[in-house]
């Protein structure tokens, strides 16, 4: 039984980077597929390094896949079909709507604990 781990290291230049280990005996060769909604991602790189026993992986962004919203990128081992590591890409007008109403949204609720809070300490009193 083998185990690959995939832990990011940075987002640099529109380029992901992580480093991939193994758990396991024997020559263990990675097969690394990026996909963004169910499509290949190109150009993704899996360089070995045989003197630290682990590989760093290299996925570049395309252009044309970044857009309004979240776009999420899933990297799995081929092999197995296991998910070894996501990423998303937060971008847009409708992301700061989205935030602007979560930010109302927590502000009337932290409102609403701050009366009953003031409440409650003016009935122990």
């Amino acid at each position: 039984m083998s185990k690959l781990t995939l832990t990011k290291t940075r987002l640099i230049e529109g380029v992901w980077e992580g480093v991939l280990t193994h758990e396991g005996s024997g020559n263990y060769q990675p097969d690394i597929q990026v996909t963004h909604l169910q499509e290949d991602i190109p150009g993704v790189e899996v360089r070995e390094h045989p003197d630290e026993g682990l590989w760093v992986v290299r996925v570049p962004i395309p252009a044309e896949k970044i857009s309004d919203g979240v776009q999420t990128f899933l990297i799995r081992d081929r092999k197995t079909g296991d998910t070894l590591e996501s990423f998303a890409l937060m971008s847009g007008d409708a992301l700061s709507y989205d935030i602007r109403a979560e930010v109302t949204l927590l502000r009337e609720e932290l409102d609403m604990l701050k009366r009953a809070f003031r409440r409650h300490c003016l009935e122990t009193m």
